[in-house]
């Protein structure tokens, strides 16, 4: 596209790109700990893959099963094996988790200044995807792997602009095979951007889409590679999990209003409806348009999205990670028609940069409470010993609030400090390089075991907080940690000797000669259900699966 002579304007420059990405790593600068869902149980992975051939923590490897395989599924994992020799495993974590937001706004306006040959101003309202319920949710492989595929599209289009395409070919073969190892998702997602817009640059050039086509899938050829990479790996015998509820149009309108999902809920859903209403504006003022690059872009991954199901090979909400990038390609292929006076386009850049620093300073405060809880329900490891056969329980209820705690996978932190065991993780051969082999604790020896309620909780696997401190196998742990959970019996601590309170937390060490208290259900008084609430914006899918990062 031709560069116009004019003189950039301020949200166009790169020292504006530069300030983006700084704002964007903001919220996490201050906690320890990333606070995202799902990340704990990653950092206890991490440590247990530092360790495992060590000789430091033996016991290890009576609980767990650890084997480095070529997995699409190993951004996070590998960066962590190579920094936390130097800077230590939860400065590493942070410092990777710390980049992604900031990639990812580097990426989107690196498309937009490709496509539209300078930043418009409609593409700052795509920024607040940076923060998006998956990465809140902790999926960190998905989330890094989706901010790489963003730049490397950008610099797919640089190279096809520059006509410099058999470079192109050489340098993405090695790129698309990093994305892939980093998340199979990211490198999915690469392909149906790069062929959308080599449609279109091969239908201007030719006028034809049947040979368009053509070329166009000639040309992304050298991003295929990884599919052999991906059959070694399902074909491997040992990787389980099913795909299935497809079409589930209920929770697809659900993801279609959670993509900023984070603490409150009326700012984040009104946050959404700016994205709606900048893209009607799109549609309906005669000084907008589409790209038809990033149009037919957006147009391809609202099919993809479509015929996702919401399960893959046992992940659930693979359908829901897609969403926020959804956006964010559509309201980049904005960009304002011949006409449009500058005035205008500062005004329209101004209140994107103003809604986007608005996020982020609700990003920021939101993550230093989260930040506070953790230091607080986290104190209780220093009453843990190193190495201890620990048992956790979590507080959860039956109706998915709008603000998760993210509390749910904390006892990884217990893992990845104390070495002590967490039951909270992932057991998927093939899905993640860790499985749980500790046979001893039966039904309560990996996710989601850590998580009970105070009442059974429809088409969930969560226990009752009564059941579980009940049934659960004293003479295969020697600690219990709880974490807020919610009310229950106190004659369930026979037995259990308290090493610290904190509310309703607390530590215990199991003493063994005493037996486990003789109640019946009706003794302790417990409800068998809970009565099922539906709200539309609050209750999500049921019946979730294992999940994976």
């Amino acid at each position: 596209m031709t560069r116009s002579a004019e003189q950039l304007r301020w949200w166009q420059t790169r020292w504006f790109v530069a300030l983006m990405a700084v704002l964007a790593a903001v919220p996490l600068l201050w906690p320890d700990i990333p606070p995202m869902v799902d990340l704990p149980g990653h950092m206890g992975r991490y440590r247990v893959q530092q360790m495992w051939d060590t000789g430091q923590a033996p016991w290890f490897h009576d609980w767990y099963n650890f084997d480095w395989s070529l997995i699409g599924n190993l951004g996070v994992d590998l960066l962590v094996w190579l920094l936390e020799p130097l800077i230590g495993l939860e400065p590493a974590v942070k410092l990777i988790i710390l980049t992604i937001p900031a990639l990812t706004a580097v990426g989107l306006l690196w498309i937009a200044r490709e496509v539209h040959g300078r930043i418009p101003a409609t593409a700052l309202f795509a920024l607040p995807i940076v923060y998006s319920f998956p990465f809140h949710f902790g999926f960190a492989n998905f989330v890094l792997s989706m901010a790489l595929a963003l730049n490397a599209f950008a610099l797919w289009l640089r190279l096809g602009r520059q006509g410099r395409l058999v470079l192109r070919g050489v340098v993405f073969v090695p790129v698309a095979g990093l994305i892939w190892l980093t998340h199979t998702f990211g490198w999915g997602t690469l392909g149906v951007l790069a062929a959308s817009a080599e449609l279109i640059r091969e239908h201007d050039k030719r006028r034809n889409w049947f040979a368009a086509a053509f070329h166009a899938g000639l040309h992304c050829l050298v991003l295929a590679p990884p599919a052999l990479l991906m059959l070694l790996w399902r074909s491997g015998g040992h990787v389980g999990g099913q795909t299935a509820d497809w079409f589930n149009w209920r929770a697809k309108m659900q993801w279609m209003t959670m993509t900023l999902r984070d603490r409150w809920q009326l700012y984040d859903l009104a946050s959404v409806a700016v994205f709606y209403l900048v893209l009607f504006k799109g549609l309906r003022d005669p000084n907008i348009g589409y790209s038809r690059n990033l149009g037919l872009s957006a147009l391809f991954l609202i099919a993809v999205y479509v015929l996702l199901p919401r399960i893959v090979f046992g992940s659930a909400y693979a359908d829901m990670r897609l969403v926020p990038y959804l956006f964010g390609i559509s309201l980049i292929a904005l960009r304002p028609k011949p006409g449009l006076s500058i005035r205008h386009a500062g005004v329209l850049a101004a209140i994107g940069l103003a809604i986007f620093v608005g996020r982020m300073a609700a990003t920021t405060y939101s993550f230093w409470l989260y930040d506070r809880d953790y230091d607080r329900e986290l104190a209780a490891l220093d009453h843990v010993p190193v190495g201890a056969r620990l048992v956790t329980f979590v507080g959860e209820t039956c109706y998915n609030e709008w603000r998760m705690t993210r509390l749910q996978h904390l006892p990884g932190i217990a893992l990845a400090r104390r070495q002590a065991y967490a039951n909270d993780q992932w057991s998927m051969a093939g899905g993640q390089l860790l499985t749980v082999r500790y046979k001893e604790a039966r039904g309560f020896s990996h996710d989601p075991s850590e998580l009970v309620t105070d009442v059974k909780c429809p088409r969930e696997y969560w226990r009752p907080i009564a059941g579980a401190l009940y049934k659960f196998p004293r003479d295969a742990f020697d600690y219990v940690w709880l974490i807020r959970p919610p009310q229950y019996d106190r004659r369930l601590e026979q037995g259990l000797v308290p090493l610290w309170r904190s509310g309703r937390s607390a530590v215990f060490r199991i003493d063994h000669s005493v037996p486990p208290p003789d109640l019946t259900w009706s003794d302790l008084g417990n409800r068998p259900f809970a009565k099922p609430r539906r709200h539309p914006s609050r209750q999500m899918a049921a019946n979730e699966p294992v999940r994976k990062n």
